[in-house]
């Protein structure tokens, strides 16, 4: 992972994982755990990135 991909899984978990995949599923699933709860979109956001 670059490092604009780690401050970004950090910062904004949806546009790391979008920056690296697409509009799809995985950025749906990063979103809505982002809006549930920040830190299950940022564990999430490293899990598909890494």
């Amino acid at each position: 992972m670059s490092l604009l991909t780690i401050i970004l899984s950090i910062l904004l978990p949806p546009l790391a994982v979008f920056l690296n995949h697409g509009l799809g599923t995985k950025f749906l699933i990063s979103l809505l755990l982002t809006l549930v709860g920040w830190l299950p979109g940022v564990i999430y956001a490293f899990y598909v990135n890494s």
